[in-house]
């Protein structure tokens, strides 16, 4: 039977079938690994699915879904999807373009008969859409006609040996079909698992050294038409840099004030900075010694293979001290993959052994408790396997170390009041484990680190829209719920709906003492005495009995019920997704019932309608 094209009926965005010869080769033994990823994770995992299969001697390629050109899927005998969930419920910011399309109504029923198929989630069952993405995704391919290998794996990051207690198996299920399908030729065996694939890039050194600087080269190659983004952010200097709670408080919380003039940039209430941050000096020096690397030295990178493609950050030619600095992620947690790699590399037999024992299925309790329980970095890793880490190959660099991946943070600030500016409100990230070196945050230890006042500084960053939108009617109420570093984008909304004239703003804020981490308290009052704002806190610690946000949402929701119901407010929530988020749902049916004279059911049912009409949005974070 043919099946129709992806492409009748709708408007492609992409570029045509692929050709014939290429259709040939996919056909003899190609497997296609497709990803959404937020935090890398699933990359990891579709990385890792590539491995195993090349080393079963498939042809296998890597993409993120966005990267993909999806009118092609018709084309592909055999593809993997991995998917991770973020927020309530919402594909990663890498998939949410083919996400609308694969989900367009006037695709054919047929479309994907030809393509056999398996989804592979990871998500977190402490959230009420536990791993929603990849279960629609699952459905949605079988009513294009996709045929489904083996049933969903659901990965589980509260599990205690994480999503790998179920990928395990899972790919054991997959290898087993794949290969009824695809056995190995006759003529070829299986690659063992602790002989090393090769590397997909080469490290060409060279004797010629960059001729300008990376931020040289950046903002030579940065066309003025074109807006900031991962692949070109702008380089934007630090405004200011200002703590924001009491020197004796023991988090330190910035408020940072960027210049954007000449970047193009332009955002609303609700958008969200990405930044790019960079490895310290001492980290990068400690990492070149453990590896024997000479930071000066340059290199061009090529890629091993014709469908692999360099990174677009890197200079050419690049040196390592730039390469480690801006481009490894040194300080994450290493995931498993890490073990499996490094492990192949391991010329020294007792470090091998101990990292084959950490990549096996049977060893990832024992791995839990090294790695993943006090937080230990790849850089302490390497440290602890300094036998195994002289002897890593350079080109196996970009194998073994992921990517530093930008982080997002809720810009706190508006165009209106702020012109040409961008300002982020970051809780720097320090916390003790029982390693003795203190665990940090990389972005917020690096931002917390550049003084202004000492010289230039500049931050590559761009923006992208988020999940949150602000009504365009005017004197549309909006209730914010937004404790600690919650509270950034309605500090945005805020100050642009003040701009406006708009007064109906309501504030919940949140924190643990008046005194010392009450951030913007100066500003809120004076929009209170100039009638722009009511604010209601909740200063948890400043009494024995701690009192949170939901607390308050309870004790005025005679307030609440009556700008929702009679007045069209949008409720909006913002800040750490561990638990708040939770409690606030629930103060929210319970003020329904209590003030709204709603039955249980029927207040559930209220507040679903809410979220369906966008008038009640969520932005959380772990």
């Amino acid at each position: 039977m043919m099946c129709p094209s992806l492409t009748d009926g709708v408007t492609s965005p992409g570029t045509g079938s692929q050709p014939r010869e290429l259709q040939i080769e996919m056909l003899t033994r190609s497997l296609l690994i497709l990803f959404g990823s937020q935090t890398g994770t699933s990359q990891d995992v579709a990385e890792r699915i590539s491995r195993e299969g090349r080393r079963r001697r498939l042809q296998c390629r890597v993409l993120a879904l966005d990267s993909y050109d999806v009118v092609n899927l018709i084309n592909e005998p055999l593809v993997i999807f991995v998917c991770a969930t973020t927020g309530q419920g919402d594909p990663p910011d890498n998939m949410k373009n083919f996400w609308k399309f694969i989900f367009r109504k006037n695709l054919p029923p047929t479309s994907l008969c030809q393509m056999d198929y398996a989804v592979l989630g990871l998500g977190d069952s402490s959230y009420a859409k536990f791993n929603f993405v990849a279960k629609k995704l699952h459905r949605r391919l079988l009513q294009l006609g996709g045929n489904a290998l083996l049933p969903i794996g659901l990965g589980d990051d509260q599990h205690d040996l994480g999503p790998d207690a179920v990928i395990d198996p899972w790919l054991l299920d997959l290898w087993r079909k794949v290969l009824g399908l695809y056995p190995v030729p006759s003529d070829l065996s299986v690659i063992p698992a602790d002989t090393p694939l090769p590397s997909r890039f080469i490290l060409n050194f060279c004797d010629e050294a960059p001729g300008i600087s990376y931020e040289e080269e950046h903002s030579e190659n940065q066309r003025p038409e074109e807006l900031p983004s991962d692949h070109k952010p702008f380089l934007a200097p630090i405004v200011s840099n200002q703590r924001v709670t009491a020197e004796s408080h023991f988090q330190d919380v910035r408020l940072i004030e960027f210049d954007i003039t000449g970047s193009g940039i332009s955002f609303t209430a609700g958008d969200v900075v990405m930044i790019q941050p960079q490895n310290s000096a001492s980290d990068t020096e400690q990492f070149c010694h453990l590896l024997r690397l000479d930071p000066n030295r340059c290199f061009v990178l090529q890629p091993r293979e014709p469908d692999v493609t360099c990174p677009v950050q890197l200079p050419h030619p690049c040196t390592i001290h730039h390469l480690v600095s801006h481009y490894l992620d040194i300080t994450r947690v290493p995931h498993r993959s890490f073990f499996e790699i490094l492990a192949c590399l391991s010329q020294h037999q007792m470090e091998r052994e101990k990292l084959l024992e950490f990549s096996s299925a049977q060893g990832q309790e024992e791995l839990y408790n090294y790695c993943n329980r006090p937080r230990r970095t790849i850089l302490e890793v390497l440290g602890d396997f300094p036998h195994s880490a002289a002897s890593i190959p350079p080109d196996y660099l970009l194998d073994l170390i992921p990517p530093i991946r930008p982080r997002a943070y809720s810009i706190a600030s508006s165009l209106l009041a702020h012109p040409l500016r961008v300002q982020i409100l970051v809780a720097v990230v320090r916390y003790q484990t029982r390693l003795c070196k203190p665990r940090q945050g990389l972005c917020t230890s690096w931002l917390a680190s550049l003084d202004p006042q000492r010289g230039p500084v500049r931050v590559p960053l761009w923006v992208r829209k988020s999940g949150l939108s602000f009504p365009s009617e005017p004197n549309t109420p909006v209730i914010m719920v937004g404790p600690g570093t919650g509270v950034a984008p309605f500090r945005a909304a805020i100050q642009e709906r003040v701009a406006q004239g708009q007064t109906g703003n309501y504030l919940f804020f949140g924190c643990r003492q008046k005194d010392k981490d009450f951030y913007c308290e100066a500003e809120w009052q004076e929009l209170i005495q100039k009638g722009f704002l009511t604010l209601i806190t909740a200063f948890s610690r400043d009494q024995e009995e701690k009192i949170y946000v939901q607390h308050r949402l309870q004790e005025h929701g005679a307030l609440v019920w009556e700008l929702l119901s009679q007045h069209g407010a949008y409720f909006y929530l913002a800040g750490n997704a561990k638990s708040m988020p939770a409690s606030v749902s629930e103060a929210l049916t319970s003020l329904f019932q209590s003030k709204g004279g709603l039955s249980s059911p029927d207040a559930a049912t209220y507040l679903t309608t809410l979220e369906r009409a966008m008038r009640f949005q969520a932005e959380t974070w772990a």
